[in-house]
């Protein structure tokens, strides 16, 4: 906490009057142009890792990044989740949605471990995430050479982006060919970012020549 006062603080004192201007337009409307789903980790700041800067990103953050089916959204934490992605796609009319695991994800352990089988609001949120462990056994190339829950992560990332598409506003926009879906994944250890790639069935690090590859297909 005290480094959340001090940063504060700091702000005002340094950052605040180059930001002004920028905050005073924000004030009046928010056009993103892409919803971000990131876990809660502490370790994950999309605003960093992607250089973004305020107003670009819709966020939606949650333990293991998950979007549950529409048809989940009468559980409370499912509804909040259902309620972002219809106000990001269906009000704001972003355009791109991308879902963004990373490593070392507690939820992705516990998961590993059967914890989405206990009885406590983290096990039943686990649960929302759906078969994110079939999908992996469906998938036993992806990534081989990483620890099983950064693998799992990965087709975690992929489930949820199959969770979206049965989300009304989702599969409105998508009919209408004005939204896209991504999976990334962060790696926390190398501080970089990939993205899924289905021809190459595999994530592939962003890099000039990955980022060219993406911004073509925009």
């Amino acid at each position: 906490m005290r480094k959340l006062v001090e940063g504060i603080v700091k702000f005002r004192r340094e950052a605040r009057p180059e930001y002004r201007a920028q905050f005073a337009h924000l004030a009046l409307d928010q056009k993103p142009d892409t919803l971000f789903v990131a876990c809660s980790d502490s370790r994950v700041v999309p605003n960093t890792f992607a250089s973004t800067d305020p107003g670009d990103l819709f966020v939606l953050r949650n333990p293991g990044n998950i979007v549950p089916p529409e048809s989940d959204s009468i559980v409370p934490a499912a509804a909040g989740a259902a309620a972002t992605v219809e106000f990001a796609v269906g009000l704001l009319g972003v355009t791109d949605v991308v879902v963004c695991g990373h490593s070392d994800c507690g939820a992705m352990k516990a998961m590993a471990e059967g914890g989405e089988k206990g009885t406590g609001p983290l096990a039943a949120w686990l649960r929302a995430a759906g078969d994110s462990l079939s999908e992996l056994e469906r998938r036993p190339g992806l990534a081989p050479e990483r620890p099983f829950h950064d693998r799992l992560a990965q087709a975690h990332a992929l489930v949820q982006l199959e969770h979206l598409k049965t989300h009304a506003a989702v599969r409105k926009a998508l009919g209408a060919g004005r939204l896209r879906l991504h999976a990334w994944w962060f790696d926390l250890a190398g501080a970089d970012v990939h993205a899924w790639e289905p021809e190459l069935g595999r994530f592939t690090l962003i890099d000039e020549a990955e980022a060219e590859r993406i911004l073509s297909r925009l």
